[in-house]
């Protein structure tokens, strides 16, 4: 095996390890969907490492669009992953991996050796997916990974997004991509947790963590919505529970009940606890 394949394995060894680590990790929320779909583009990127060198232009091509087909769907998962609807986004998820990759299956069916014509709409659909999923982590703890997993992820798509020409499938360029990738997710995998954090602002990092951006923002408006109902003096910050004038964190009770009303949607009583939130019985 050439050393670019290799490296290019490994690659997506790391990825797929990253991912069952993550899972478990994750267990108790509606995120591990997203680590199974980050599970399951480590397995596609480590088959188009291996097949990269020497391989027909055509085929290769066909191979890179369904791994960035794959890439994609991790971010596109934790976007639905609030109950009850979790579950059935993941279908929404396959059909959006199904419809990005449909030039590949209809190259590899109708006109074989020949690579794929992907349309403008799912280069910038790509391009898009990517940024999101960029930017849903990017001020979190795994912003530094994020970032190098999204510059690794659109290397990788490179010839989808400026039309195919895979000629140089096999070339360093993609394997340090596919490298980057590999090692940038296991290090958010494996990230620690914050410390030292009281019982609500530690759920409350975990979560951020886990979900990105786009769902800590949501929470975060409605406790701050309930709280000007209620006349609170509080409010839930990016950091965590503070005075509405800027002043410490909060373990007031009816903040706690709010805050677990809210992300129940997200993760059980057991994640919670695991992430420094004790059971109702002990507020």
């Amino acid at each position: 095996m050439e050393t670019t394949a290799l490296l290019g394995v490994a690659a997506g060894l790391l990825v797929v390890g990253a991912a069952l680590v993550g899972a478990w990790r994750a267990r108790g929320s509606t995120a591990v969907p997203a680590c199974w779909w980050a599970a399951a583009a480590g397995v596609a990127l480590a088959i188009e490492r291996f097949n990269a060198p020497g391989a027909d232009p055509g085929a290769a091509a066909c191979r890179r669009l369904a791994l960035v087909a794959l890439g994609v769907c991790p971010a596109l998962s934790l976007l639905g992953a609030k109950r009850p609807q979790h579950g059935g986004w993941q279908a929404i998820v396959a059909t959006a991996a199904i419809v990005i990759a449909l030039p590949a299956a209809t190259a590899a069916l109708v006109r074989p050796g020949t690579g794929p014509d992907v349309p403008v709409v799912l280069r910038v659909l790509v391009a898009g997916m990517i940024l999101v999923g960029w930017l849903n982590h990017a001020a979190t703890r795994r912003g530094m990974a994020a970032t190098a997993i999204a510059g690794g992820q659109l290397l990788v798509a490179l010839p989808c997004l400026v039309g195919f020409d895979d000629r140089g499938a096999g070339g360093q360029r993609d394997t340090a991509a596919a490298l980057v990738i590999g090692v940038a997710a296991m290090a958010a995998a494996v990230w620690p947790p914050r410390r030292g954090l009281q019982p609500v602002d530690a759920a409350w990092s975990a979560f951020r963590e886990t979900f990105g951006a786009a769902w800590a923002l949501r929470v975060a408006e409605r406790v701050d919505a309930v709280g000007r109902e209620r006349g609170w003096s509080r409010r839930l910050g990016w950091r965590g529970w503070e005075m509405a004038d800027g002043g410490g964190p909060s373990d007031d009770a009816d903040s706690r009940r709010l805050f677990m009303a809210l992300v129940r949607r997200f993760v059980s009583a057991g994640w919670l606890s695991r992430h420094g939130l004790p059971p109702r019985s002990r507020w």
